[in-house]
């Protein structure tokens, strides 16, 4: 897998905003088969910075009634990158 169909998208998110100013932590959308260790290269290559830690998790998708019948939103998984001292990512928020 590229680093670049790994991570898919910045989350901005109350959370997410909050983490990043005073945790030093990122979270990312990223894809279902990607695993810790691609997320931390991805981020580390791609924004060149140093990680030291990853935590995921797995979103199931909602379930939505369109019209007469019922179907679901997509699952998806999320990543939080916790870096080391000193290092940041410009996100633009």
């Amino acid at each position: 897998m590229e680093r670049y169909s790994i991570i898919k998208r910045p989350l901005r998110t109350e959370k997410s905003v909050a983490d990043s100013n005073f945790k030093n932590t990122y979270h990312f959308e990223v894809d279902l088969r990607a695993n810790k260790i691609q997320i931390k290269e991805a981020v580390e290559k791609h924004f060149n910075v140093k990680v030291e830690d990853v935590k995921t998790l797995v979103r199931k998708g909602k379930a939505r009634r369109v019209r007469f019948k019922m179907g679901r939103t997509k699952d998806w998984k999320k990543a939080v990158v916790k870096l080391k001292e000193g290092g940041t990512i410009d996100l633009g928020y």
